[in-house]
């Protein structure tokens, strides 16, 4: 790796997303969007003007804007907003996974494809991208309480999609009982568990000690520190490193009751990653894809945003929330990114005979809801911004 150019490379990324930040403020397109087509058109299906060694390196980014993104929004399950929407929350995005996968896996299933891959592509379709609805709702500005509802249910969303997906496993292990490998059960409790509990253990003694230094504000260095290493133990123990800093996000927000905002300064260098990780899961995305996902891609998109629509609002009837939430939350929730990428990679390692189907489908669909969701989102955010303000 050249010094030189891999510090000309990232300037030019960080001042192009400069550029797109100002002009996704014009334009209808949510920025989101804009960094994904652009690194969709430096990278290698494009004109491949993107060093290879960055592109190969985009896990490391996704790692490090992934862990942000969770601590940010563990930092929104604070007892007070909890308290305003917590069993709504829980039950919307319990709706919204488990509806969307069923689903899924019937269209599938009815249309004539072996039941193996509809499960499992129903399991993977539960799955949203909390990035983008996160990066979509602080460009908004809009802060009601249609956001701290769509932020809670995406919070939590990857955790009922990383269930489900187990239980896909398992479901497809019984048809092939030399696939599959260890329990997914066993998996399934070590993953979101071991999560659970390193986050934990790191956001106690840290809601306590943070904040000290600068009385009532953490400093940068502290929060930053606190995120790589939760993310590195995940990473170490292999259990979620999302969950864990989300995990360690809440118990901050809740318990340092001498913090006037705990997370404010994450949220100042935030932008920076989140710029490079769109831009290089944009160059990783292969734009000829498209042409393959044939009818299998297009049932897949279509049950997956009905199923989206129909089980949020489903979890809003159960909870009673508002009609204005009921017509647009399901809506807010279509981008769909890592979580199910990773969730095929396992898929397609798990049950090789599946993997090119699996990889096709996921990999052309996620393009699609990653250029098409965040315009749903940004849409529902402007469809509720004046009726649910917060009264000041």
């Amino acid at each position: 790796m050249n010094p030189a150019e891999f510090l000309l490379t990232l300037g030019a990324i960080l001042l192009a997303g400069l550029a797109i930040d100002l002009l996704g403020k014009k334009t209808f397109l949510p920025r989101v969007t804009l960094l994904l087509i652009f690194g969709m058109l430096i990278g290698p299906s494009a004109t491949n003007i993107l060093p290879p060694f960055l592109t190969e390196r985009f896990e490391l980014s996704s790692n490090m804007a992934l862990l942000m993104i969770g601590f940010l929004l563990g930092g929104k399950m604070s007892a007070s907003s909890l308290r305003k929407n917590g069993m709504s929350i829980v039950i919307i995005s319990v709706s919204a996974a488990i509806v969307t996968a069923l689903f899924v896996t019937a269209g599938l299933f009815v249309a004539g494809y072996p039941m193996e891959i509809a499960v499992l592509l129903g399991c993977i379709s539960s799955a949203t991208d909390p990035a983008a609805i996160l990066d979509v709702t602080i460009v908004s500005g809009k802060k009601n309480r249609f956001s701290d509802l769509l932020l809670g249910v995406v919070s939590l969303d990857d955790a009922w999609g990383l269930i489900l997906f187990s239980c896909g496993v398992a479901v497809v292990s019984a048809f092939h009982l030399d696939a599959g490998g260890s329990s997914p059960l066993l998996y399934t409790l070590k993953d979101i568990g071991g999560a659970i509990v390193l986050g934990a253990l790191i956001g106690l003694p840290a809601s306590y000690l943070t904040g000290r230094i600068k009385k009532g504000q953490p400093m940068l260095t502290e929060a930053l520190g606190l995120v790589f290493i939760c993310g590195g133990a995940a990473l170490y123990l292999e259990v979620s490193y999302l969950i864990a800093s989300m995990v360690m996000g809440a118990v901050i927000t809740n318990l340092a009751r001498h913090h006037t905002y705990p997370f404010h300064a994450i949220e100042g260098i935030e932008w920076p990653f989140m710029v490079v990780f769109f831009v290089l899961a944009g160059a990783s995305l292969e734009i000829s894809s498209i042409a393959h996902i044939g009818v299998i891609g297009g049932a897949y998109i279509l049950f997956r945003a009905i199923g989206k629509i129909a089980g949020a609002a489903a979890g809003c009837t159960i909870s009673k929330t508002d009609q204005e939430t009921r017509n647009w939350v399901g809506m807010a929730m279509l981008p769909q990114a890592g979580a199910a990428m990773g969730m095929a990679l396992v898929a397609s390692a798990a049950f090789p005979e599946f993997s090119q189907t699996i990889l096709a489908v996921i990999i052309s669909t996620t393009i699609l809801f990653e250029l098409i969701g965040p315009l749903f989102t940004r849409l529902a955010m402007s469809k509720t911004a004046a009726s649910q303000s917060y009264r000041e």
